[in-house]
């Protein structure tokens, strides 16, 4: 008996519209079928919308089809009286962990799954220890969840249904909101639990390199399975995978890219390592090549100005918790500074105290130059004048509309109403939303899908400075790929001042000129990117890393080869590598 079986599964979403009473489907899974075994390790890609999640809640039996059915161990998912055994086998991990969270402090929350189990209190033990070790959050097994970052939080999901031990655990973007180091713990943890204790896993994401080792990797397009393999017969695919805005690892795309231009390259990489090694057995003609230089021309026009902050949560409580510890901070008009740090040290509370959101126990905050707890301006202003896109957008959507949500800020502004409907049009265009979703409820939308739309209504503000805490996590590769495209093409038309909070390497030097990092509340670095990025050790032991591209010479340079490693993008390793590489 498959462990698995998804047979024949049709499921539609209905949206009301309350103004004409009309009734409009939207197909979501289109007569999927599948057999997962037992013990394996399945992965899912598609882009946003494509139907992973609709999917994956139907595993568990939150969701059930119209047509079809769903099969846990021979149990059906459409009867209710087996719902009890079925989540007892298949535990879900969802993308927001708010969802999931449902005890104040973080070893009560940890537990709550396997107290329902009604195992001893021993066992229960057991359990919540290795659960809080594998995701590397033991020093905060007393904290109140309230006080977590949101890849804290994320984490404490991840080990609640570890503790449960499930024979099934279903992952829909668990790595979202997490630093590198903690992206690679989670997985880590994932395959020792499929490899050691047989745990089907079925992983749901968007980055490619979290699913190279999966036995199966299932792509769906438009509520249906359009291909199902091996990760790397699947890869192979470059083309038809970029034509369903998805992408391959890196060490794919690089590889294919140099077959294309005459060079033999083995297509049978998906890590780095991999890659580096097939291109030690070509050979280099030369291992030396122009520096990359910064071009980034800095403006003393000051915006922003942090001055000896320090931020201390619950201060003379028992669980009094310093977040920043003597900032300093300057952003001029029209940088685009990145902030990077591990899950927890201190970034989400930055972005807050720079439009007023928290105010710091200690320091001073000047906006264009005057400090903004001294002076008699609103605070409601500096709130319009620097506009924050935070890391989960449902907090920020609550209109029945997409339209109208996107249209609430610029209507508190007193805008007439044409203004109004241009700014709103200009938004959504320009996150690629367009009019089919005007009149859709925000709520009814994929999690990249609510992440654009509230980006939108942000941007219909035109704020002076605009802060982006983890932009792209949600986002399908084409999604986060033409989003930063399109936030760096604002910046430098319109000289717009941005701020991104990011765990992506790759998303930071892509787009930033700047970056400031954190370590446990206080600056590790500031400085240009490529400055930064020349501290690759010292970043790894923050729980941070390097882009994927500088990663790939600096295995090279492992080899006694001497190439520099401020290399970034795709584009910038393959013209390195067509001016060094022997072409047979």
């Amino acid at each position: 008996m498959k462990f698995l079986q998804i047979k024949n599964l049709s499921f539609n979403y209905v949206s009301h519209n309350e103004e004409t009473g009309e009734k409009t489907f939207f197909k979501a899974l289109d007569n999927v079928s599948l057999d997962i075994e037992q013990g394996s390790f399945v992965a899912i890609l598609g882009h946003n919308g494509s139907g992973k999640s609709t999917l994956a809640k139907h595993l568990s039996g939150i969701l059930k089809g119209y047509e079809g059915e769903v099969l846990v161990e021979g149990l059906s998912t459409a009867n209710e009286n087996n719902i009890w055994n079925i989540r007892k086998t298949v535990g879900t991990v969802f993308q927001n962990p708010d969802n999931q969270i449902v005890a104040t402090v973080v070893e009560d929350d940890v537990a709550f799954g396997a107290e329902n189990l009604g195992l001893e209190r021993e066992e229960i033990k057991k359990r919540v220890d290795f659960a809080l070790k594998s995701v590397n959050m033991e020093d905060f097994r007393y904290s109140q969840t309230s006080s977590l970052s949101g890849g804290q939080k994320q984490r404490i999901a991840i080990a609640g249904i570890l503790a449960m031990q499930p024979k099934c655990i279903v992952l829909d973007e668990p790595t979202a909101m997490l630093d590198p180091k903690g992206r690679k713990e989670v997985i880590k943890t994932i395959k020792n639990l499929n490899k050691e204790k047989g745990i089907t896993i079925v992983l749901i994401t968007h980055y490619m390199e979290e699913v190279i080792d999966a036995d199966r990797l299932i792509v769906m397009e438009k509520g249906k399975v359009v291909l199902d393999d091996s990760p790397l017969n699947v890869f192979k695919n470059v083309e038809q995978i970029k034509h369903l805005k998805l992408d391959v690892p890196e060490a794919m795309e690089i590889a294919y890219s140099l077959n294309k231009k005459g060079y033999n390259i083995p297509i049978n990489s998906l890590s780095i390592k991999d890659l580096a090694k097939n291109l030690i057995n070509i050979g280099f003609k030369k291992d030396t090549y122009q520096i990359l230089e910064n071009n980034f021309k800095n403006c003393d026009e000051q915006i922003i100005k942090l001055e000896n902050i320090k931020h201390i949560y619950s201060e003379n409580t028992v669980f009094e918790k310093l977040a920043l510890n003597n900032i300093n901070l300057t952003i001029n008009k029209g940088d685009f500074l990145g902030i990077i740090g591990h899950t927890g040290s201190g970034k989400s509370t930055l972005i807050q105290i720079f439009n007023a959101l928290i105010k710091p126990t200690l320091g001073n905050v000047y906006i264009n130059r005057e400090e903004i707890y001294k002076s008699n301006k609103p605070l409601k202003n500096i709130r319009q004048q620097i506009g924050v896109v935070f890391q989960y957008p449902e907090y920020q959507l609550f209109e029945e509309t997409v339209y109208k949500d996107v249209a609430f800020a610029p209507t508190n502004m007193g805008l007439d109403k044409e203004e109004i409907d241009k700014r709103v049009k200009e938004a959504l265009n320009m996150v690629f939303i367009d009019e089919s979703y005007y009149n859709k409820s925000p709520f009814e939308l994929s999690g990249g899908e609510k992440r654009r739309v509230a980006i939108a209504g942000i941007l219909a503000m035109k704020p002076d400075v605009l802060v982006f805490d983890e932009l792209t996590a949600g986002l399908d590769p084409y999604g986060r790929e033409e989003m930063l495209l399109q936030i760096k093409n604002m910046q430098q038309k319109l000289n717009t001042t941005i701020v991104l909070v990011s765990h992506s390497m790759d998303d930071v030097c892509k787009t930033c000129n700047k970056v400031f990092v954190l370590n446990k509340g206080n600056m590790a670095l500031n400085d240009v990117v490529n400055k930064v990025f020349e501290n690759g050790k010292m970043l790894e032991r923050i729980g941070l890393d390097i882009p994927k591209c500088s990663k790939l010479f600096h295995i090279l340079n492992e080899d006694n080869y001497k190439f520099n490693t401020n290399i970034f993008t795709i584009n910038q390793c393959l013209k390195v590598l067509e001016e060094t590489l022997n072409k047979c």
